[in-house]
């Protein structure tokens, strides 16, 4: 089943417009997927016309993730660095939307766990990979990472592997390569499963 229509548009879009007015920045649609990009105060709201309507009945809170865009040279949808991406399915009908916001270091979004308990979690992963706070949602201690971990790894700066990474107390970690170690499931040349490496 596809998205109900009104008219030549998506019924979605068309209440979200509604709710928020001048609040929906944008309206994307990329290879039949269609994206909504709004005002980062006003994410809860368009959630929730999204999840509250009997009509569209988006209660299936898919996934949020980041995005840092610090890098990217090509046309963007929002000007702030960072994106976070709402993934919304309707059981109803079947449809799935997405939505953006833009956010950059010292901003907060607001927290989803109110509207969606799943929303707890992917929030928490967005602030330990990206440092994006949901006000809200804010966290005490790592999620994912280990306590003395410095820094969010999935941000474009961050170092990669190979490179030596530095933690908290002026320290640095051991590059990839100094601890690498072999395992059964290794793949390169006379060692996949030989008896040196699993003992087979």
């Amino acid at each position: 089943m596809a998205a109900p229509m009104a008219g030549e548009e998506r019924l979605d879009v068309v209440k979200v417009r509604e709710a928020l007015g001048d609040a929906l920045k944008k309206v994307k649609v990329d290879r039949d997927d269609t994206f909504l990009c709004v005002e980062r105060d006003r994410i809860v709201d368009a959630i929730k016309a999204l999840k509250d309507d009997p009509e569209l009945d988006y209660s299936y809170f898919a996934e949020c993730l980041g995005v840092d865009y610090s890098a990217w040279p090509h046309e963007r949808d929002l000007e702030e660095r960072f994106e976070v991406v709402y993934n919304l399915y309707s059981l109803k009908h079947h449809a799935r939307i997405f939505l953006k916001v833009g956010v950059n270091d010292g901003q907060t979004v607001p927290t989803l766990k109110h509207v969606f308990v799943g929303a707890e979690f992917p929030e928490r992963e967005v602030w330990d990979l990206f440092g994006i706070v949901f006000a809200g949602n804010e966290q005490t201690q790592r999620f994912l990472l280990p306590d003395d971990w410095v820094g969010f790894p999935l941000r474009k700066e961050f170092p990669l592997g190979g490179e030596d990474v530095l933690f908290d107390k002026g320290e640095h970690g051991p590059a990839v390569e100094d601890i690498s170690r072999p395992h059964a499931g290794e793949s390169f040349p006379g060692k996949t499963g030989t008896e040196e490496v699993s003992g087979r």
